[in-house]
């Protein structure tokens, strides 16, 4: 099944960006009349009727919808420190995105190894990942930022800016932390995967945490491949976060968070 993306309508017509219009008319040969596939990227699917076509544009005239398209019951929030190798952090957005995450945070602590994440090359992997999963929305990727910051945003509310505006980098932070577009009124679960113990904070595993929650927002923290220090450790169990383990098997950051992703979609499978 082909899917195109296109964040533009008009008129009843969903358009095409340059990329997508040479995806369509040059590479799969698609003409006017044909009918194809369009996601939104919000979650939506559109069956459209092709009215204009050229590598620089299409346009297409809207058939009929279906929202929640591809859709998974919970929402799911994966803080994964950037790994010092990209491609392997590349490979963890791509694999989260094919099981269902709604968000990912790039975070950065004090034992991070790479302290420089740019976004734009994981949005496109996203983007991919969303089309071949068959999904309607495509995860958002917010911009780096700390441990500590991303600890101490979560769940608190915007504050008022006096009329100024808010740079674009605070703006996609704070709608990331505030999980902007989520309507839910349930308390967010809140876990953090550690590997040191802590006789004053025992862990529990992530299954058993996510079978007690009867809520459907979450939201994970793992942390770089020198773990988090225990003090941001304890700024988050003093934040409401709740300590987890992923198993017996000492896992890469990679691998952790995809195997996050995957209990959560075992535990919501239908």
């Amino acid at each position: 099944m082909e899917i195109f993306l296109s964040r533009e309508m008009s008129h009843g017509r969903r358009i095409l960006s340059e990329d997508e219009a040479m995806h369509c008319v040059k590479v799969l040969r698609h003409r006017e009349g044909d009918i194809i596939s369009v996601i939104d990227g919000e979650g939506t699917m559109y069956r459209c009727r092709i009215t204009s076509a050229s590598a620089r544009a299409v346009e297409a005239e809207i058939l009929s919808s279906e929202a929640d398209w591809g859709a998974h019951p919970y929402r799911l929030r994966l803080a994964v420190a950037p790994t010092k190798n990209t491609d392997r952090y590349e490979w963890f957005a791509e694999k989260a995105c094919e099981i269902g995450v709604d968000e990912i945070i790039p975070i950065i602590g004090a034992r991070s190894e790479r302290k420089i994440f740019k976004t734009e090359r994981i949005r496109k992997i996203l983007t991919a990942a969303a089309k071949q999963s068959l999904k309607g929305a495509v995860p958002k990727i917010c911009e780096p930022m700390s441990v500590r910051d991303f600890i101490s945003g979560v769940g608190a509310q915007p504050e008022a800016q006096d009329g100024a505006a808010a740079s674009a980098e605070t703006a996609s932070s704070e709608a990331c932390l505030n999980g902007k577009g989520s309507s839910r009124a349930e308390e967010p679960l809140k876990l953090i995967a550690y590997c040191f113990e802590d006789e004053s904070h025992p862990r529990i595993s992530i299954k058993e945490a996510l079978e007690r929650y009867t809520g459907l927002e979450v939201t994970v923290m793992i942390g770089p491949e020198g773990d988090f220090s225990p003090e941001e450790a304890q700024l988050a169990l003093s934040r409401g976060f709740i300590p987890v383990h992923l198993g017996r098997s000492r896992l890469r950051t990679e691998t952790a968070a995809v195997t996050a992703a995957e209990a959560a979609y075992f535990r919501w499978m239908e």
